[in-house]
C-alpha cells in the first residue's frame, strides 16, 4: 500500500487563529461545521471561526455560528443566494455589522439572533440591517452598547417589536438615530407597547410615516393614530391569580354547605335520635326473628314440636 498523504494545515487568520477556509466536509459542508440535509441546517459552533464560513450548502434553512471569536461582518458576507431564514450569530463578539452583510438587493433572511453579539467596544456606533425580510428580532440584547448611536431596521419585515426590545433602546443612552421604514407592521393586541412607545419617544425618524400593513381593517392607518379602542383588546387575564380566586370561592361554598348540614343535624337532634332508637329496635326484632328460625332448624325436636303445632 502507498503512504497516505498528511492533509495540508488549515489556513490561519491574522492573530493565529484559525478560519473555515480548508477543505469541504460531506455534502458540501464547509469544514468545521456540522451539517444535516434532512434538517436543512448548518451548525459551526464553538469552532474558533473568524469569518464566516464560504461554500455553504444550497440546502441551508438554519445557520448557526455561535460562540466563536467572530468581529467583523463585511459586505457580502453572507451572499443572498446562499443566506438562510435563521441565522444564530449569538456569542460572536462584533464591532463592525455591515448593512451590505447579507448581500444587495435583499435577502431571505426572516430571524436574525443575536444574544450575547453585540459588545461595547467602542467601535460599534451604528447598526443597520437594510433590504432583508427579518420578521423578528430572535434574543437579541443591546446590553452594554452604551456608544451606539443609530440603529437602521428599515426595508424588512418587521411585525412587531416587543416590549423588552423597547426597554433596552430606552436604556441606551447615546441611541438618538432609530429608523423603522417600510416594515410590514402587525396592528393586532400585540403591537400596543410599540404604538405607547413612538408616542412618547423622540429616538424614532419619521415615524409619523409608519403605517399598518394588516389586517385589512387597519391598512395605511398611522401607528400614531392607533387607540386602545381600534385594537379592540380585552383586558389579558392572569390565569393564575383567576384560579387561585376560584378555588377560595369553591372552599367558601363548600364551608357554606358545611355548616347548614351541621346547623340542620343539631336542630334536628332529637327527631334524629328518635329516628336512629327506632332503626336499631327494628333490626333487633328482625335479628332476634332470624335467630328464633335458626334454633327451630337446628334442634330436631323443636322442628317435630313445630310440625304438631301445625297440624
Amino acid at each position: 500500500d502507498r503512504p497516505r498523504l498528511a492533509a495540508p494545515p488549515e489556513p490561519e487568520a491574522p492573530g493565529g487563529k484559525s478560519c473555515v477556509r480548508g477543505r469541504a466536509g460531506p455534502a458540501g459542508c464547509p469544514a468545521l461545521c456540522e451539517c444535516s440535509e434532512p434538517a436543512k441546517t448548518v451548525k459551526c459552533v464553538n469552532k474558533n471561526l473568524t469569518a464566516v464560513p464560504p461554500d455553504l450548502p444550497p440546502y441551508v434553512r438554519s445557520l448557526f455560528i455561535t460562540g466563536n471569536p467572530l468581529t467583523r461582518l463585511p459586505a457580502g458576507a453572507f451572499p443572498a443566494q446562499r443566506l438562510p431564514d435563521l441565522l444564530d450569530l449569538g456569542g460572536n463578539p462584533l464591532v463592525s455589522f455591515s448593512p451590505q452583510a447579507f448581500g444587495e438587493g435583499g435577502s431571505p433572511l426572516e430571524e436574525l439572533a443575536l444574544r450575547g453579539a453585540l459588545r461595547d467596544h467602542g467601535v460599534l456606533l451604528s447598526l443597520a440591517a437594510l433590504n432583508n425580510s427579518l420578521v423578528g428580532l430572535r434574543n437579541v440584547s443591546f446590553q452594554g452598547l452604551g456608544q451606539l448611536q443609530s440603529l437602521n431596521l428599515s426595508d424588512n419585515s418587521l411585525s412587531v417589536l416587543w416590549n423588552s426590545t423597547l426597554v433596552q433602546f430606552r436604556s441606551l443612552p447615546a441611541l438618538r438615530h432609530i429608523v423603522l421604514g417600510h416594515n410590514t407592521w402587525v396592528c393586532d393586541c400585540a403591537i400596543e407597547d410599540l404604538v405607547a412607545w413612538l408616542k412618547e419617544s423622540d429616538q424614532v425618524e419619521g415615524k409619523e410615516a409608519l403605517t399598518c400593513a394588516s389586517p385589512d381593517k387597519m391598512l395605511g392607518k398611522a401607528l400614531l393614530k392607533i387607540n386602545s379602542s381600534d385594537l379592540n383588546c380585552s383586558v389579558p387575564i392572569d390565569l393564575p391569580s383567576q384560579l387561585q380566586t376560584s378555588y377560595v370561592f369553591l372552599g367558601i361554598v363548600l364551608a357554606l354547605i358545611g355548616a347548614i348540614f351541621l346547623l340542620v343535624l343539631y336542630l334536628n337532634r332529637k327527631g334524629i335520635k328518635k329516628w336512629m332508637h327506632n332503626i336499631r329496635d327494628a333490626c333487633r326484632d328482625h335479628m332476634e326473628g332470624y335467630h328464633y328460625r335458626y334454633e327451630i332448624n337446628a334442634d330436631p325436636r323443636l322442628t317435630n314440636v313445630s310440625s304438631n303445632s301445625d297440624v
